[in-house]
């Protein structure tokens, strides 16, 4: 169990070290990357391992799911990309006029 979650760990910051070194403009502060990619492998680690239950707990899988879900922490965390060329908002549950 040290093992895994030592691992998951590990994964989580290599995970968020990259995404903050190719998405740092998209991304806010570094320091909040990185806890987050951390803090979601360790869950992702634990899901998983409490989601395989007793007798098939593999260290593969176990990392496996703590870099999915650190992903998608991380991918919860960007922004759009500045200058996306958006159409103008409109009000929500506004018609359109015909003027």
């Amino acid at each position: 169990m040290l093992l895994e979650a030592l691992g998951a760990a590990v994964l989580g910051l290599a995970l968020s070290g990259l995404a903050v070194r190719a998405l740092a403009r998209r991304l806010p502060a570094a320091w909040t990357v990185l806890v987050s990619g951390v803090a979601g492998a360790l869950f992702g680690a634990y899901l998983t391992h409490f989601a395989l239950g007793p007798g098939h707990h593999t260290l593969t899988a176990t990392l496996v799911g703590a870099v999915l879900v650190s992903a998608v922490v991380l991918s919860l965390l960007l922004r759009p990309a500045a200058g996306a060329g958006r159409a103008a908002r409109r009000a929500p549950f506004s018609l359109p006029s015909g003027g």
